[in-house]
């Protein structure tokens, strides 16, 4: 279980493909505090660390999570968003993130304003997936206010401390990012649809 606050934003410092699976090595500054089995979000997807070395950690993306994320299209020197897994003595600052990504979306516009970023995203709705105005959404792991909603695309507003710390500030037009819709409205999304 995550809260959608980014911790860090770590570098990918090799890729290994195994078969159909992925081997992710990444550089953070938690990096050395991790164990084996433990489980990280990597832009918004539970991975689990699979081996450790100075500064760096290993996870593996088996074809699946592969499909379904953008996690095979990373590239060596590429930044992530990283969150430890919530602890349950803690406040939950975001919102309930599993770590289970849905689908992708295209980011579409990319506007600065004053003092804030307007991020607009295209997603295939057939899925059956929906945003609502003022919900949560997920993006990349970054548990996100959705500013307007449509039928395949929404758009969210992102603070400068927000853009700063996560790897939205090298988010440009067309780049692929990871959904993961609220828990709760697919719940009822489910229970309307029955």
């Amino acid at each position: 279980m995550f809260t959608g606050i980014v911790e860090f934003t770590g570098q990918v410092t090799a890729l290994q493909e195994d078969k159909g699976n992925l081997n992710i090595t990444a550089s953070s500054p938690f990096s050395d505090e991790l164990r084996i089995d433990q489980s990280v979000a990597h832009n918004g997807v539970c991975l689990t660390i699979v081996s450790l070395d100075e500064h760096t950690h290993t996870v593996t993306a088996v074809e699946e999570t592969l499909q379904k994320s953008n996690l095979g299209a990373l590239a060596i020197g590429d930044f992530i968003n990283l969150e430890r897994c919530m602890q349950m003595n803690g406040r939950l600052d975001g919102h309930i993130v599993q770590g289970h990504v849905d689908q992708t979306a295209i980011c579409i516009a990319v506007n600065e304003l004053e003092g804030s970023w307007f991020y607009t995203f295209e997603y295939d709705s057939s899925t059956g997936n929906v945003t609502v105005e003022k919900g949560s959404i997920c993006v990349n792991g970054v548990s996100l206010t959705v500013v307007n909603s449509e039928e395949n695309q929404f758009s969210i507003a992102i603070i400068p401390y927000t853009h700063e710390h996560t790897n939205f500030k090298q988010l440009k037009q067309g780049d692929t990012v990871n959904l993961e819709f609220d828990i709760i409205g697919k719940y009822v999304a489910r229970l309307l649809n029955k």
